[in-house]
């Protein structure tokens, strides 16, 4: 069995975006040589997330305002978390929404989605940089 391993590292200026990382993701895949397996993609920081849906630019100003909505950045008195001294209590609750990671299999050298399907990077604490890990394994 094969395993390959890459860091995907980002720097969004703004505080919150939704990145298409799909074709970085392909590129790790096509340097592992794996045919057949699977690719496990996690954000590898508690305010960002990696999820798969449609890259469709209505559907993502659905989720900025839907995830607003749950839960605001302001007033960032609201969260307890922020009493350390952080504004970014909404960020985590952002993350814990949107999830963490994706695992897609791995079919003849290729990620093997549904239609329509994307890999992003959602960020909702941005202006540092960040990184994305990807493992692929498999024959």
């Amino acid at each position: 069995m094969k395993s390959h391993r890459k860091e995907l590292w980002f720097h969004v200026p703004t505080r919150r975006a939704f990145l298409n990382i799909t074709s970085q993701v392909e590129e790790c895949l096509r340097e592992s040589g794996v045919m057949e397996g699977l690719c496990l993609v996690n954000a590898m920081h508690i305010t960002a997330s990696v999820f798969i849906n449609d890259d469709e630019s209505g559907l993502h100003a659905d989720y900025e305002e839907w995830l607003e909505m749950l839960a605001p950045h302001e007033p960032v008195s609201r969260y307890r978390h922020n009493l350390t001294g952080e504004d970014n209590g909404d960020a985590h609750l952002k993350r814990q929404i949107m999830g963490r990671e994706v695992v897609v299999a791995v079919t003849g050298g290729r990620l093997d989605f549904g239609p329509w399907e994307q890999i992003f990077y959602g960020e909702f604490d941005g202006g540092r940089r960040k990184r994305v890990l990807v493992k692929v394994i498999g024959e």
